[in-house]
This record gives C-alpha cells, sequence and structure tokens, in this order.
C-alpha cells in the first residue's frame, strides 16, 4: 500500500511538471520544474529501496530459517527417540541431553510361530494350535551412536543459531487428551521476532501475521504441538524437508 501511494504521488507530480511546464510563466518554470523533478527522484528513490529492501529482507529470512529449522530437526529426532524409550516427550533440555548421553535403543525381531493352545486342547480333546508373535531381543544401541555419531552438536541444539544472541528455544510437553486416552505431545519454538530481531520492525510484524502455502505460518517458528497431536514443523517443503 505504501509503495502503491508513492507511485501515485510520482505519477501526479509527473502530471503537474506537465501542466507547469505549459502554463507557467518563464521566469518561474525552471525554479518550480527543479523542484518538482527532485521530488520525483526522491520519491522513486523510496520506491525502489521499499522494494529492495523488502526482497532482502526476504532473502534474510529464509537464510536464517533454513539455519533454525536444522536445529528443529535434531530436537524432534531426540524427542521421538525419547518417546520410543520412555514413552514420553521430554520437555526439560538438561535432562534431553543426558537422555541421548545415557540410554539406548533396545533392537528387536519379530517372528511368527505357531503353539499349542492348551485351553482348547483341553476343551476339545485334541490337540489344537494358535499363531502367537515372539518378539526376541537382540541386542542395544546407543542413542547418541543411532542419532548423531560422533557430532556434538546435540549439546548445543537448544541455542537458537541466528538472530538475537544467547537464546534458547522453548520446550514444552505434555499429555493431550484423545478421547478420553492421554498422547504424549511436544513443542520446540522461537519467535521470529527473536531471528528477525535487527530487521525493519514493519516487515517484522508483517511477518508474524503471514498466513500463505508457502510461508512460515504465525508469529513462531517450530516443531510439535501442544494442541494437536503433530511431530511436524510449521514450515513448507520450500524451506526443508519434514
Amino acid at each position: 500500500m505504501v509503495i502503491l501511494g508513492v507511485i501515485l504521488v510520482i505519477v501526479l507530480t509527473i502530471v503537474i511538471v506537465y501542466l507547469i511546464d505549459k502554463k507557467t510563466p518563464k521566469k518561474y518554470k525552471s525554479y518550480i520544474l527543479f523542484g518538482l523533478w527532485a521530488i520525483i527522484i526522491y520519491l522513486g528513490y523510496i520506491t525502489f529501496m521499499s522494494v529492495y529492501g523488502e526482497i532482502k529482507f526476504n532473502q534474510l529470512k529464509e537464510k536464517r530459517y533454513k539455519v533454525v529449522i536444522e536445529n528443529l530437526k535434531d530436537i524432534r529426532d531426540a524427542e521421538l527417540a525419547h518417546r520410543s524409550v520412555t514413552g514420553q516427550f521430554q520437555g526439560n533440555w538438561d535432562s534431553l541431553v543426558k537422555f541421548i548421553e545415557n540410554e539406548k535403543f533396545t533392537i528387536t525381531q519379530r517372528r511368527d510361530s505357531t503353539i499349542i493352545d492348551k485351553e482348547l486342547t483341553r476343551l476339545y480333546g485334541v490337540d489344537t494350535t494358535k499363531d502367537i508373535i515372539i518378539v526376541d531381543t537382540l541386542g542395544f544401541v546407543s542413542v547418541l551412536d543411532s542419532l548423531f555419531g560422533v557430532d556434538s552438536r546435540y549439546k548445543t541444539m537448544m541455542n537458537v543459531p541466528v538472530g538475537k544472541q544467547d537464546q534458547l528455544f522453548e520446550l514444552k510437553s505434555g499429555l493431550l487428551d484423545q478421547n478420553g486416552i492421554n498422547i504424549p505431545v511436544f513443542e520446540a519454538s522461537v519467535s521470529k521476532k527473536l531471528i528477525l530481531f535487527d530487521q525493519d520492525k514493519n516487515l517484522v510484524d508483517l511477518e508474524s501475521d503471514v498466513v500463505s502455502v508457502e510461508g512460515v505460518n504465525g508469529p513462531s517458528l517450530k516443531v510439535g504441538s501442544m494442541e494437536e497431536v503433530n511431530t511436524n514443523g510449521n514450515w513448507p517443503k520450500n524451506y526443508s524437508e519434514q
């Protein structure tokens, strides 16, 4: 809207310059025309900088979001591992790091088998079988080795990597009632205003209110949800694969 207004003013000014050129006495014309052309140039500069500034903002925003998303994906992997081992998500950073360092995944194998059904055999007087599934424990593997190997980035995944310094992702976990069943949920998030704290306030405010298929909707960049059973991020595929 601001850019459109500036363009309209420029057009109107050009029309005025044309009329002055035709109607104004020569002794005043040069001064008036100089002033009006100066206004046109200034308004043109403002329009260009507005468009260029928005382009640069979007480029920087996308670059920073991609860096933040990599951390959020690590956090999600760690949380999913925690749920796999303990049945719950974790809402404390220190506890999540200790879990990664100390816990192990159980490696199992499922196989079908057939056994004698003692109750039916006793009831009918003949051998009667039933099918069962046997779960064998094959061994254990470190959560740390499985998720991060020798990379120690899990120790800093809670730090927001760009934007305002010394900020942590907000981490929550709990249970969500779904038809009488408590289902574990978690959410890790950071405000867009922290990621873009040093950018134009008007552009940041617009970004915080964005609703778009190709944009990150809402005021924060996050993974998981405390309001629904969802472990995805709220970013579209053009930023990163889920």
